[in-house]
């Protein structure tokens, strides 16, 4: 925890810095609706030096840079630089940095530090997750009704399952989708949320949320509320205990051909 805490600290003041000049910063097409700018780049340099300095046999799967395998086969960093690039490039203040430590099959430690709320989550696995040194625990709302979600973007606009959509959306509160997925995964970690459902999430988006809401105490499964194996993409669903099987049951049906 240590040694990702210093990683983030070293890119934070650059990072906010970026922030509050974006009309000089330096955004270039990577894809369909997919950004990267310069500052993604230069961050996930420093956190990759940072940590290699640190822990040098250890291997690498990153955003921007892929895959580099370490001498040591058993440890790899999963690293975000900014998650929420599309809000971060807009000036929405919701973004985060992530970086999760996977030994073998498992997320062991992770960090999630949102600069601009001054806001640092992190978890380590048998030891709890916190928010600033402060306990996390999942939200205790059992009644649906009162319940927020994280879902993906326009679910509801499918017109093949507009039905099963409406179903969903009569069951809960409200929904959010904020544009950040590893600050969905610690909001649901912090009571924020109450579950978070996310279609083809890549690993660096997921890896240290899962490990967060699985330290204060949620469920996290696949669509199916069978146990999610890490993959490069992944289909997941987390919430706090109370709600996790009502939530998989309109999730199942929502997928049911």
């Amino acid at each position: 925890m240590t040694v990702m805490c210093r990683a983030a600290q070293k890119v934070v003041r650059g990072l906010l810095r970026d922030f509050g000049e974006l009309e000089h910063l330096q955004v270039s097409r990577k894809g369909l609706k997919n950004f990267v700018s310069s500052t993604d780049l230069r961050v996930e340099k420093i956190l990759r030096e940072e940590l290699e300095l640190a822990r040098p046999g250890y291997g690498f799967i990153m955003e921007e840079q892929g895959v580099v395998e370490g001498t040591d086969p058993d440890h790899t960093w999963i690293i975000d630089p900014i998650d929420g690039t599309h809000n971060f490039i807009h000036g929405v203040p919701h973004f985060a940095i992530s970086i999760a430590l996977k030994k073998r099959d498992e997320i062991v430690a992770a960090i999630t530090v949102d600069p601009v709320k001054n806001e640092i989550f992190c978890a380590e696995k048998g030891s709890g997750a916190y928010l600033n040194d402060k306990r996390l625990r999942v939200s205790g709302r059992n009644d649906i009704t009162e319940c927020f979600m994280s879902a993906p973007p326009g679910f509801y606009l499918n017109l093949e399952k507009k039905e099963k959509a409406r179903e969903i959306v009569k069951q809960f509160l409200s929904f959010r989708h904020s544009g950040a997925s590893t600050l969905d995964l610690a909001y649901v970690a912090a009571g924020r949320l109450d579950a978070a459902w996310k279609v083809s999430s890549h690993i660096w988006d997921a890896a240290g949320g899962i490990l967060m809401v699985q330290e204060a105490g949620g469920y996290v499964t696949d669509l199916t509320g069978r146990e999610l194996t890490l993959n490069k993409n992944m289909d997941l669903l987390v919430s706090n205990q109370l709600i996790h099987s009502t939530v998989v049951k309109l999730t199942k049906d929502y997928y049911k051909k």
